[in-house]
């Protein structure tokens, strides 16, 4: 007589019949319950829907002034002048950060001296005293080869010189790291080809250590981006320096500092997709790209 679970009904809730396979018991598979996983997700879904609803319907952040005010044309010049000394000392400062970066790679102790020495020094002090420095430089040298520095270098100019050496620092070591990631291999082989030293770095190394440069190099563009606002100390007119001179005159500090950090998130989002795109094709070929 077969056993009693064998006539139960199909409709029964009696749990289903193991499988055998001979003399072995298949386990039946049970999904993994996440409970925490997802009550951790409402909590974090529910704090982030009330801190929302409290910026948007909460009147002092006065969002009508925020939208009067975001396309100005002063707010548009401080943005454009933002835009542009970012972009003039990303470019200067790879450029000389590169030259650093070589000397700290040659065989001469002398440049490898000079090299360190320079990145110290820059790394080692804030931007902000550096720019105060160059801001007072003519009380140390009022000419220099006979030209007047108190009206050669303006507001902007300073800027320039000192975001730019500030830069060239972290530049050099970001492209210092990017050609060390190369291995030595590859130059090697390189030189058994009989390919010059220019064409090795051109056609070799460099393509190799884009890979690592590029990453460090979009976060030091956008931190570059928004680091453009402590010019503001000394009066040159960015996005942020804009911003201060129309709250200064109307009071209405909270909006206007809204349009500054609506106007950086926005840049800052773009080129983070811009330097998605450009990781993606630096790193083609590789088990990295994605």
């Amino acid at each position: 007589m077969p056993p009693q679970t064998d006539l139960l009904p199909p409709s029964s809730s009696a749990p289903p019949p193991v499988k055998t396979d001979g003399e072995r018991a298949v386990p039946r598979i049970v999904p993994v319950r996440r409970t925490g996983r997802w009550t951790a997700a409402v909590a974090v879904l529910v704090l982030l829907a009330l801190a929302l609803n409290s910026v948007i319907r909460n009147e002092a952040f006065e969002w009508d002034v925020v939208v009067s005010y975001f396309a100005t044309v002063s707010v548009l010049r401080g943005l454009w002048l933002t835009l542009w000394l970012t972009a003039v000392v990303m470019v200067l400062g790879f450029a000389l950060g590169a030259l650093l970066a070589v000397l700290r790679l040659s065989g001469n102790p002398v440049l490898q001296g000079v090299s360190w020495g320079y990145v110290w020094l820059f790394r080692s002090t804030p931007i902000l005293v550096q720019l105060l420095f160059w801001f007072n430089i003519g009380a140390l040298y009022p000419q220099i080869l006979g030209v007047d520095t108190v009206t050669l270098m303006g507001p902007v100019t300073i800027a320039v010189i000192g975001l730019t050496l500030h830069e060239a620092a972290y530049a050099a070591e970001v492209v210092r790291g990017g050609i060390l990631s190369v291995e030595g291999g590859q130059i090697e082989a390189a030189q058994s080809l009989g390919l010059g030293p220019w064409r090795r770095f051109r056609r070799i190394v460099l393509p190799q250590a884009m890979r690592s440069i590029v990453p460090p190099a979009g976060n030091m563009l956008i931190g570059t981006l928004k680091g453009t606002s402590i010019v503001s100390i000394i009066a040159v007119q960015d996005l942020l320096y804009s911003v201060q001179l129309v709250y200064h005159r109307t009071y209405q500090v909270i909006p206007l500092l809204l349009v500054a950090t609506l106007w950086y998130a926005l840049v800052t989002s773009l080129l983070s997709i811009g330097q998605r795109y450009v990781e993606r094709y630096y790193a083609r070929g590789t088990a990295g790209a994605r």
